[in-house]
């Protein structure tokens, strides 16, 4: 079986592909500033990409990331309340690396360097409408699901 996953940032649509069929589709939320792949612009990078590292396996849905580490919070209100400037990385991480040197890969357009992640997000965030700084939010429980099914090395495409 080989899987893929296809980002379509124009309907915010993630598909887990399983060979040529459709397995899997979910809402997302990508990039406000849209498509793009310079280093701080917000926007989320088009092309051929791969999962590189995955991170979050063991932890509980709403488990905070800094950093890309579990701060031992969990998110919840008074959390929210408490921290309403963060940006919220939650429950599992997917960070991708790009496989087109020039696109993104290398120099200012390199995906992994500039941390561009499938992660979760508060369930509160609207799905289906650009709201991130260029990562792939998702469900914290659609994302569980879709980290079980990817492992490392899978294909990651983002179609604008």
């Amino acid at each position: 079986m080989t899987r893929k996953i296809l980002i379509d940032v124009e309907a915010q649509i993630l598909t887990l592909m399983d060979g040529s069929r459709p397995w899997r589709r979910y809402r997302i939320s990508t990039g406000l500033n849209g498509l793009g792949e310079e280093s701080g612009s917000g926007c989320t990078p088009r092309g051929l990409h791969r999962v590189r590292i995955r991170i979050g396996a063991d932890c509980p849905p709403g488990t905070v990331f800094r950093g890309r580490r579990p701060t031992g919070e969990r998110y919840d209100e008074a959390l929210a309340a408490a921290c309403p400037e963060r940006d919220w990385v939650l429950t599992r991480i997917l960070w991708l690396t790009g496989c087109e040197p020039g696109r993104n890969r290398g120099g200012c357009v390199d995906t992994l360097r500039r941390y561009i992640y499938i992660h979760g997000c508060p369930d509160s965030e609207p799905m289906g409408e650009p709201r991130s700084h260029g990562c792939i939010r998702m469900r914290n429980q659609d994302l569980i699901e879709l980290f079980d099914l990817t492992p490392v090395g899978t294909l990651v495409e983002i179609q604008g």
